[in-house]
């Protein structure tokens, strides 16, 4: 008989995987998907790793350890049990244990031991290359935001990211933020109005589209983009509530936001979004912003040096 199963193939995942998951926001069926595409694109349509099969008696088993190889935020470790698990039935071997010695959100120096691992050897070499990947990347995606949170302290301005992530990442990348104390923007074109400039022009003017918007979805959250202060007045007087300033200096935007104050006693959300890079951040959170989004979040982070060591 073939170690190597189906694709529906399962194995139980380790105690309290299914329940962590559901805790920090993450969808443990969508997470298992992911994880099976991810060990498909190694062990591709046979689910087999040649080297290893050839290699690897069936009954050697190991312990591997995950380390961190430089300083940074962690995210991605509660993914491990499910790339194990999940590799596990793919050979039809015992699910290895992981122990986890610091959970997500956590501050690691070089040389921390992440996770203990054990179990056989063949699941273990399996898992590696994706828990690894996903890992590492996810880490240094924390580890931006927390880089960036620290510039913004004791500026009362919240850090968001934005729609800028990679392709089918987008909830472990949301996630990633959310460990180093960022917050998450609207999840995509689905859950929050964003009226730009080109939606303004279409509808005929802010007024226009944030009407349109209303009537359509009664009740929901509608941002607005605004590159002036006087087209933000114009967006508070049309009745938005969040108004998204892009691509304003800081002298700009604190005008803009002393006009938008004015111009209501009732509250309004303002965001400043554009091409600013880190040491921008305290000059745009001191104008009085109360979030600051950053596109480049996701995407301009780099992986944290993570290791996973066999012993």
């Amino acid at each position: 008989m073939s170690r190597h199963r189906a694709e529906g193939a399962r194995s139980p995942w380790q105690e309290g995987t299914r329940e962590a998951l559901v805790a920090v926001g993450l969808e443990p069926l969508w997470v298992r998907e992911l994880v099976l595409r991810a060990l498909g694109e190694d062990l591709g349509p046979g689910w087999v790793d040649v080297t290893t099969a050839a290699t690897v008696p069936v009954d050697d088993d190991r312990r591997a350890e995950v380390v961190a190889h430089e300083d940074g935020v962690v995210a991605g470790l509660v993914l491990l049990p499910v790339v194990l698990a999940e590799a596990a039935a793919r050979l039809d071997l015992p699910v290895p244990t992981a122990d986890l010695r610091v959970f997500d959100g956590a501050r690691v120096e070089a040389k921390d031991v992440l996770a203990d691992l054990r179990g056989p050897t063949r699941v273990l070499l399996v898992a590696e290359r994706t828990a690894v990947n996903l890992i590492r990347h996810l880490c240094g995606v924390a580890t931006h935001a927390a880089a960036w949170i620290e510039m913004l302290e004791g500026t009362g301005t919240r850090l968001l990211d934005t729609r800028c992530t990679t392709p089918g990442l987008r909830p472990l990348e949301r996630y990633a933020v959310r460990c180093a104390g960022g917050a998450n923007g609207r999840a995509g074109l689905y859950d929050a109005a964003h009226v730009t400039v080109d939606h303004a022009a279409a509808a005929g003017s802010v007024a226009d589209a944030l009407d349109a918007v209303r009537r359509r979805l009664p009740g929901a959250l509608v941002q607005v983009d605004v590159r002036s202060s006087l087209q933000a007045v114009e967006a508070v007087h049309a009745g938005a509530r969040f108004v998204v300033c892009d691509a304003m200096s800081p002298e700009q935007l604190a005008a803009a936001v002393r006009q938008i104050r004015s111009a209501t006693s009732e509250h309004v959300e303002i965001a400043a979004s554009g091409t600013f890079d880190l040491h921008q951040a305290k000059d745009y959170a001191q104008t009085g912003v109360d979030h600051l989004y950053v596109d480049t979040l996701v995407q301009g982070s780099t992986v944290l040096d993570v290791r996973f060591n066999i012993i």
